[in-house]
């Protein structure tokens, strides 16, 4: 990959600067620069070899739908007249239905948390422990507005599949009991899926309404970061230090131990990849799902689609938007895998706990695993947008 960059990334080399009067070579000898001041150097361009070499090695954030790379592909004269009608009619429509939906149940979190004091811890804090009727609302409120705000965007139905376990999968052992005091059976501490739109989350919260692993920056939006805190996520800073990322890191395990050992604490909701895919594919796992050594549940998501891929992998949000509310009926489809009970071996080494979790949702979801991850990501959105003058992105660690 770094190859690549680098043919990317070649250009002329600068004029070696005179050591004598620590000018430029360029300048002439009454010192003036020829070149304009507010003109800047066009950023130069990928050339369509260099970018399908990349895309080849970036085949999992690559759009292969109608409306082609980054949304801006040529359309037919029948889909312009379509997008041209939804815009008009579909697209006011559903915008209004979704942010009367968001108000609601931002004054419905609103209420029930008037007088109750959140949790706070660190830079945390959550309404997601609240107990009583307060909570009950919450819940099966935020799952059945979250159902409706997926009917409202297309997607009217849900084909939802449960696998069976085999024998050869991993088995509770004998000394495992529940609250109830039934033998065998372990509350997954984590629900683990993969990764292709925001829409994920509706789907999520509309089935069990989970916490999730979410920018700090959520926690201050309008409507939104209250619903956040009442979901009980658990806010993380890309940019912060090591030393911080331990920490979300250890809340994060101590949240899914909670969620495993107590039956009336929020499940947790991870993606392990760490950003999205268009869905063919399966990145490596991050180990912070399974540092707990519980069980987790594994869920695969996947998005049919004839015009527009609701997979969010490199095209913008406003458009990606934009095009979601114009298509009249979008699909999803779920796999829900059998609990997965780690072995002894895994619950030592998390790296194989996830790497052997992986594999088994890349082999029933027939998804592609691939070896890249979010630096790569950046190369090729880089490369897409004519920049690609980011040799550091893939010395950028993978947040």
């Amino acid at each position: 990959m770094e190859s690549e960059l680098k043919d990317l990334n070649s250009k002329p080399a600068k004029p070696v600067a005179d050591e004598g009067s620590g000018k430029p070579a360029h300048e002439d000898a009454s010192g003036k620069d020829d070149r304009p001041l507010l003109k800047p150097d066009p950023a130069p361009q990928v050339s369509n070899e260099e970018l399908q070499e990349l895309e080849k090695k970036c085949a999992a954030y690559v759009r292969r739908d109608a409306y082609g790379t980054m949304g801006r592909g040529e359309l037919t004269v029948k889909e312009k007249v379509l997008l041209g009608l939804a815009l008009v009619t579909l697209v006011p429509i559903r915008v209004v239905l979704a942010m009367t939906i968001l108000v609601i149940y931002y004054l419905i979190c609103r209420i029930c948390t008037l007088f109750s004091v959140p949790n706070r811890d660190e830079e945390q804090e959550d309404y997601a422990h609240m107990g009583g009727w307060r909570r009950a609302v919450i819940v099966q409120c935020g799952r059945s507005l979250s159902r409706l705000m997926l009917f409202i965007l297309g997607f009217y139905w849900i084909n939802e599949t449960y696998r069976i376990p085999s024998d050869a999968q991993p088995k509770p052992t004998a000394d495992c009991k529940d609250e109830s005091g039934e033998e065998g059976t372990e509350r997954p501490g984590a629900i683990i899926s993969n990764h292709v739109s925001y829409l994920d989350v509706l789907y999520h919260m509309s089935s069990s309404f989970p916490s999730f692993v979410a920018k700090r920056s959520v926690a201050k939006l309008p409507l939104v970061g209250l619903i956040s805190k009442c979901l009980g996520c658990v806010y993380v800073q890309r940019e912060s230090k090591s030393s911080d990322f331990k920490g979300v890191a250890g809340l994060v395990t101590e949240r899914v131990k909670e969620a495993h050992q107590n039956n009336s604490a929020p499940p947790m909701m991870l993606f392990p990849e760490g950003t999205t895919t268009n869905g063919d594919f399966l990145l490596p796992f991050k180990t912070g799902a399974f540092l707990a050594k519980a069980p987790v549940l594994p869920v695969i998501l996947r998005y049919p689609y004839e015009r527009f891929s609701p997979a969010w992998d490199s095209i913008s949000g406003v458009r990606h938007v934009i095009f979601l509310f114009c298509q009249f009926v979008n699909h999803i489809e779920v796999t829900r895998l059998p609990v997965y009970y780690p072995s002894q071996q895994e619950k030592d080494d998390p790296k194989l706990y996830a790497n052997n979790v992986r594999r088994l949702m890349a082999s029933e979801g027939k998804m592609t695993q691939s070896d890249i991850g979010l630096a790569e990501k950046r190369v090729y959105h880089a490369a897409l947008n004519g920049n690609n003058s980011r040799p550091s992105v893939l010395h950028q660690k993978d947040d």
